[in-house]
């Protein structure tokens, strides 16, 4: 490989052109008028995971109103967004501020290297298959979490080759699929197979869900009535923050009720199940999970979609194990066989800390399981970079504001004060480690022993609450004692 050429320094680096690099660079830029930055993009497009997932149907598993951003009211009717929408709206947010002209496209970032000596990182990042680097006084990352290369596919999938048909990862969509007529398997219980399943259910000539065990699902209407009514009574701004406000309570209380009251929960998604299916349907089988509500993330489904397919005929669903593969279907465990044309395999994601960024700290290699993580967005020792991991049990926006606020509010105090470094530093040896992530999710516990640690106290715990974190980085103090700031060296 060729040395790397420098090619461009800024005051601010983002990493990623998705849904909370373009928001950070909004919050940026408003803030700071005369800041320069650029977002490295690895794809040749902006939009992240709404441009990258093309299955059909694909869409919001959360509401607009608390998945859009705090600044640009959504003002579409339907509160349950389709992907291609979500994707407008995270383009157009970009073109109206100028934002996608300060983004690289087709730029890896492969590593960041801090310089106490220089006071900025150097980033390293691949132009397709050419090495250049950067350089930025502050690294902001917002790749998310998902590894884009590949989805998750069970070690147990090993006969899936024996299958005779069509095998798809949500993933990586074909364009040309042609499922008109075809018997289609989904094996998944997520959020992706419960979207896929009744939208490809209007063309295929059946479909049948094949999950291992149940997940939580929770029918919602695809139009929040109080929202659209709202736009008629106040401005769009104020509508929004109205709605906003009232969908992140209602979250809350739902959270709060399923950890404090698990058996009525249950109960109740029981009941709304029940009476949404056909008479006699086995709903204890197919709809009742192993595990208490909100253990994991629960699946919405807009206007009861999954429900109504299922009534319809189009649409079944088979619980139990795989045993194997065959040329014509799959076999299950327990006896059953289910005939299929094409298996789509919604087995999940795999996920990648930093979006697989290499960080080392003045030569030294940082090692994200070794390191801790500051009020969920930085890290123990890694001065002058923040990331963007958003809530499990809300929309990910949510967290992605409040982190972009905080950040102008760091930067802001530094600029003021004449810092030139500003890092956590955790020197209390009582604070046990924890997950950073404390959640049951298949894909989480798969990937977890990778991730940064969390703390047995604050401000080393991600936080999980909405409104504690708009305290918590909207405006507690910065200079809280844990970040410790300098100033720049004086250069001889």
């Amino acid at each position: 490989m060729t040395e790397p050429t420098l090619t461009e320094h800024c005051d601010v680096l983002i990493v990623g052109a998705g849904l909370s690099g373009i928001g950070a660079a909004h919050h940026l830029q408003d803030a700071f008028p005369g800041l320069s930055y650029l977002i490295l993009e690895a794809r040749e497009t902006t939009g992240g995971t709404w441009d990258l997932f093309r299955y059909p149907g694909v869409r919001s598993d959360s509401d607009m109103y608390t998945l859009g951003y705090r600044f640009r009211p959504w003002t579409d009717a339907k509160a349950i967004a389709d992907g291609p929408s979500i994707l407008a709206y995270v383009r157009d947010t970009a073109a109206e501020a100028g934002i996608d002209k300060r983004i690289r496209f087709r730029h890896r970032v492969t590593s960041a290297a801090w310089s106490t000596e220089q006071s900025q990182w150097i980033i390293t990042a691949l132009n397709d298959s050419t090495p250049v680097t950067f350089t930025a006084g502050f690294l902001y990352i917002c790749s998310g979490y998902y590894h884009y290369d590949r989805g998750y596919l069970p070690d147990q999938f090993a006969s899936l080759d024996q299958f005779g048909g069509t095998v798809v990862h949500p993933q990586h969509w074909p364009e040309d699929l042609d499922y008109d007529g075809k018997r289609v398997v989904i094996i998944g219980s997520g959020a992706t197979a419960v979207t896929l399943v009744p939208a490809m259910s209007e063309r295929a000539a059946h479909v049948t869900m094949l999950q291992r065990s149940p997940t939580y699902i929770m029918s919602a209407p695809a139009e929040d009535a109080i929202a659209n009514k709202l736009r008629d009574l106040l401005s769009s701004r104020r509508a929004y923050q109205v709605t906003r406000w009232k969908n992140v309570a209602l979250q809350i209380l739902f959270y709060k009720l399923s950890r404090r009251r698990p058996g009525l929960v249950r109960n109740l998604l029981r009941k709304a199940a029940v009476k949404q299916l056909p008479p006699g349907f086995d709903v204890d089988t197919h709809f009742n999970p192993r595990y208490n509500p909100w253990d994991q993330r629960l699946c919405l489904i807009p206007d009861g979609d999954l429900y109504r397919a299922i009534r319809n005929g189009t649409v079944s669903i088979a619980t139990g194990e795989i045993a194997e593969f065959t040329k014509t279907g799959i076999a299950l465990k327990n006896g059953e066989e289910i005939d299929a044309d094409i298996i789509v395999t919604a087995t999940g994601l795999r996920l990648l800390p930093l979006g697989g960024i290499e960080l080392t700290v003045d030569g030294e290699q940082v090692k994200l399981p070794q390191t801790m993580a500051y009020k969920g967005l930085m890290l123990d020792g890694v001065p002058n970079m923040v990331f963007t991991v958003g809530y499990t049990n809300a929309s990910w926006t949510l967290k992605a504001d409040l982190v972009s606020e905080y950040t102008v509010r760091l930067l802001r105090m530094m600029r003021a004060h004449g810092y030139a470094k500003a890092v956590p530093v955790n020197d209390d040896r009582s604070i046990t480690e924890r997950p950073l992530l404390d959640f049951q999710a298949g894909y989480v516990l798969r990937s977890i022993d990778t991730f940064p640690k969390a703390g047995s106290r604050q401000p080393w715990q991600l936080g999980r609450s909405y409104a504690h974190d708009v305290m918590k980085l909207r405006y507690a103090r910065i200079n809280d004692g844990t970040l410790r700031f300098t100033r720049a060296r004086a250069r001889t």
